[in-house]
């Protein structure tokens, strides 16, 4: 029975793509369960072609191209969903590789628990050249959680997940491009989700790596990013008009400011590596405070190509 859909969104990464394409196609226990391997393009002018007509004779499994050419991992994630069916979606990105039993791993989680999203754990990599950096950048980049499989109150991001579509993914573009440059668009799809009723699961045993690449392996880029996670929970807030809510989060982000940004001059000062985890910290808690719109960082989508250019 195929009814699974692995999605995995590229923007002009083309080693990279190739990487969690290859990473795929080493599944075992679960190929036989993959409807289509589907690559969303962002590049307008459609450079990840080339990588899946290349790969597409010795893929094992169903390789689907979708071109999004407006950039904005929203709207390629959305436009991948329009190119399959499959009742079942893994999102796994382009700088990510699955170990293999990944997948599998996943559907057994989903199994077992019945939950409608399915996280699973991330090792982060980075370059050398990283420096006092290192373990920090690399917790950052990865992502941890219970020991045992099963259900949980903790949200992550769409990479390295698997989703029930009729419940997790409601409509014909479940993300919301407006955050397209800023991202956060799964936040707010599983915001959503949770106040439906909808289940979260863990799946302990469904491990990827994330390579951070150079420009983004770095402690500026993460701090920045930092400021954009803090920034969700009152923007949420926000969005459902509940201002006392958002108030709270601001008093928290307050507190989390003064408390960490205190600690990370300390640390800064006893040149001690844990001034990064302490900076981080005081980003989350400025987000917090400064979150409405026009102070949201943009890191994605147009941004990237910018940059780029």
């Amino acid at each position: 029975m195929r009814d699974v859909a692995v999605l995995i969104p590229t923007l002009r990464r083309p080693a990279m793509l190739e990487r969690a394409l290859r990473s795929v196609f080493a599944q075992v226990g679960s190929l036989d369960r993959i409807a289509a391997v589907v690559v969303a393009d962002n590049d307008p002018d459609g450079s990840a072609s080339a990588v899946v007509e290349r790969l597409r004779g010795e893929a094992p499994v169903p390789l689907t191209y979708a071109h999004a050419p407006v950039p904005g991992v929203a709207t390629a994630r959305n436009v991948g969903l329009a190119a399959t069916d499959a009742p079942l979606i893994a999102f796994l990105d382009d700088d990510e590789a699955a170990s293999p039993g990944w997948l599998a791993a996943l559907l057994r989680a989903q199994a077992q628990t019945g939950a409608e999203v399915l996280f699973g754990p991330i090792r982060g990599r980075v370059p050398e050249g990283t420096g006092w950096t290192t373990a920090y950048l690399e917790r950052f980049f990865g992502r941890d959680g219970p020991a045992k499989t099963g259900l949980t109150d903790q949200i992550h991001g769409c990479g390295n997940s698997l989703m029930v579509r009729a419940t997790a993914l409601p409509g014909d573009a479940p993300f919301d491009t407006a955050m397209n440059e800023t991202g956060g668009e799964d936040d707010r799809l599983f915001t959503a989700l949770q106040a439906r009723g909808g289940r979260f699961g863990w799946a302990a045993d469904a491990w990827v790596d994330e390579f951070a690449p150079p420009d983004r392996a770095t402690l500026n880029y993460a701090l920045l990013r930092a400021f954009a996670y803090g920034q969700s929970p009152s923007q949420m807030a926000a969005a459902r008009r509940d201002w006392p809510d958002v108030a709270r989060w601001m008093l928290i982000g307050a507190a989390q400011t003064a408390v960490w940004g205190l600690a990370s001059l300390i640390l800064a000062l006893l040149r001690r590596p844990a001034r990064a985890e302490a900076l981080d910290r005081t980003a989350r808690g400025l987000g917090k405070v400064f979150w409405t719109k026009g102070l949201e960082p943009k890191l994605y989508g147009a941004a990237m190509l910018r940059k780029a250019a």
